[in-house]
């Protein structure tokens, strides 16, 4: 069985401004930092065998702090991007929450659940029976629980920046 100690990343300048990132870079700001850097001292005594990251900046900066005390690399993969907003990406995430119906570039939830699957089986092919420091982001985190425990996505809580939750896989 594989431990994967799933990880969103910190806070970003977006975060704050409350502007939805979808797959675009996004950086931390000092508050993500020092979340991120709190976080690798909780971590700090945790064996790991493989950190892993999405390959969008946020999550990658969030990764190598993670990563410094293990002296461990990150790897990443696209399939643990956050989900594709489409022709919402970079708008103010309140001006959003009464348009109905929703683009049709939005990433699905089932497309989104499916590379959450695969994730899953990335992390089981690659890392059996080890301990994996994940990094992603706060929708496709969700989509994996909602995978994992065979739930809803509106039943998953949501995820704080720089939070860790433990899933044996």
């Amino acid at each position: 069985m594989t431990k994967l100690y799933l990880v969103r990343h910190g806070e970003t300048f977006d975060n704050e401004r409350q502007i939805m990132q979808g797959q675009t870079p996004g950086e931390l700001n000092a508050t993500g930092i020092r979340q991120a850097e709190a976080l690798s001292l909780q971590l700090a005594d945790v064996h790991f065998d493989a950190i892993v990251a999405s390959d969008l900046w946020r999550a990658i900066q969030t990764a190598q702090i993670l990563a410094e005390p293990h002296q461990l690399s990150v790897v990443t993969t696209p399939l643990f991007r956050e989900r594709d907003w489409g022709s919402f990406t970079g708008r103010f995430i309140p001006d959003l929450k009464d348009i109905k119906p929703w683009p049709d570039d939005i990433e699905s939830l089932p497309a989104m659940k499916d590379r959450a699957g695969r994730f899953l089986d990335f992390i089981r092919k690659n890392y059996p029976e080890s301990q994996v420091l994940a990094v992603g982001h706060g929708i496709i985190n969700k989509a994996i629980q909602s995978v994992y425990w065979g739930k809803e996505m509106h039943e998953i809580e949501k995820m704080k920046n720089a939070e860790v939750r433990i899933l044996d896989i």
